[in-house]
């Protein structure tokens, strides 16, 4: 069945994540914050960053792609070779290497080589993620990519064969820990447990022992949204606390016209129970993770679009919102300033509009400032053997809403679109070109976990 993830390409009229109130932004950074910039890799998928090192997987001028490692604290390049996709969707966009660390300051980069031997059509290949020695290998038919789950690897394979599994992998020898019938995938994990999302006709969310395989809770996303879903309109997850809330987008059935469930909903990390539930809502692009007090936009049953309402992550309880009559008609696109505090419209080049999210009221434009993407309209990368479709992660860019034009100059995208890892905060430019910069706001999820 298709698996459509929809972060890949930006999407107008999806809705979004915010951050908390309180969480820092570009205005943590300080003049002596250390910064770099490496403008010789063209980073198309996520990043990744552990034990000091940072990678991506980068797009080459000749349409093949390549595994990048960095030094996370000056941005030079340590390595890179060459990586491949072996039955990955293209609406799930480009997959990130996994960095697993071992111990002792030791990490496991883990990607996938175009190597191929027989039936195989790739190699898994696990790197020292300094170095890039080269450490294990194990032959892949199809995979939508290596996964960390705390000190293990994950892997998708044989994606497109009756047989697929996952099957959890020894970081240090790429031994077989134990396997799980069908197509899932992590998103969450600690050192003792991995929650995945079982992709099938009714998708469920399941926990599990990472060192045994030992089964734990259970929920069928229906149970949450109900019945209906559809996991090929996308999904994204974001974990806080003790919490892991779900997002799962609307999908239309071309052949039956009917819309499938779609909501938000948080659940337990210790036992599954939801804690709560928003059915019909949206979110918009861009975004902060699922996991951070989301904004979100209601979808009545005629398809109508409602304003937007901010809610709590704990409680999923609104905390203030704007009503569909202040939404501007068209031609706008969604800019949030470093805090999310509001939410502005931004029209390139003409004058938008801003509210304040928590009291609902227009805001004074003339000084505003909001980060959207830079490019609306983005082209699919030219990939030789890959399907057409496969696009780069987004890249933000600071306008002026006043007169819709894009500033220069500007520090850093916010953490709530980058994350942070141990205080860094690594981000992709219009051009591809890798940033990275320490400010002091510690490990948190961003747009794209």
């Amino acid at each position: 069945m298709p698996v459509i993830r929809t972060h890949a390409k930006p999407v107008l009229v999806l809705a979004g994540a915010l951050a908390l109130a309180g969480c820092s932004g570009t205005e943590a950074a300080t003049p002596t914050s250390p910064t770099w910039h490496n403008p010789g890799v063209n980073a198309v998928s996520r990043i990744a960053a552990a034990d000091g090192v940072a990678m991506t997987t980068s797009a080459k001028p000749d349409g093949t792609l390549e595994t990048v490692a960095l030094d996370l604290a000056s941005g030079r390049k340590l390595w890179a070779h060459p990586a491949t996709m072996a039955g990955r969707l293209p609406g799930m966009g480009i997959p990130a290497p996994a960095i697993i660390e071992t111990g002792g300051g030791q990490s496991v980069a883990v990607a996938l080589d175009p190597a191929r031997k027989g039936r195989w059509n790739a190699t898994l290949i696990a790197r020292d993620a300094r170095t890039g020695a080269q450490k294990w290998t194990r032959p892949v038919h199809s995979t939508f990519g290596p996964q960390k789950c705390g000190a293990f690897v994950c892997l998708s394979e044989q994606t497109a064969l009756a047989t697929a599994r996952v099957v959890v992998l020894d970081p240090t020898t790429g031994r077989p820990m134990w396997k799980l019938p069908g197509i899932a995938e992590v998103e969450w994990s600690d050192a003792s447990r991995v929650v995945f999302l079982r992709l099938a006709k009714h998708p469920v969310l399941e926990s599990y022992d990472l060192k045994t395989g030992k089964p734990g809770w259970r929920l069928p996303i229906e149970q949450a949204l109900g019945v209906g879903v559809d996991m090929s309109g996308g999904w994204s997850f974001g974990a806080t606390a003790d919490n892991l809330t779900g997002y799962v987008a609307p999908y239309t059935n071309p052949k039956t016209e009917k819309t499938s469930a779609f909501g938000l909903f948080s659940v337990r990390l210790a036992d599954g129970r939801v804690n709560w539930l928003r059915p019909s809502v949206v979110r918009v692009y861009p975004s902060g993770s699922p996991g951070f007090a989301p904004v979100v936009r209601p979808v009545d049953q005629q398809g109508q679009y409602g304003g937007f309402a901010r809610l709590d992550a704990e409680s999923g309880r609104v905390l203030g919102q704007i009503p569909a009559t202040q939404v501007p008609d068209s031609g706008w696109w969604l800019a949030f300033p470093a805090r999310m505090e509001k939410v502005g419209f931004l029209k390139h080049d003409k004058p938008g509009s801003a509210f304040d999210l928590a009291t609902g009221r227009s805001t004074e434009i003339k000084k505003e400032r909001g980060w959207s993407f830079c490019v609306t309209d983005p082209k699919p990368l030219a990939l030789k053997g890959q399907n057409p479709g496969f696009y780069p992660v987004a890249s933000l860019c600071e306008y002026d809403l006043a007169g819709g034009r894009k500033l220069t100059g500007s520090t850093a995208p916010p953490a709530w679109f980058t994350g942070s890892q141990d205080g860094w905060r690594t981000w992709r430019d219009e051009q591809g070109g890798l940033h990275g910069i320490k400010d002091g706001t510690g490990t948190s999820p961003g747009m794209y976990g």
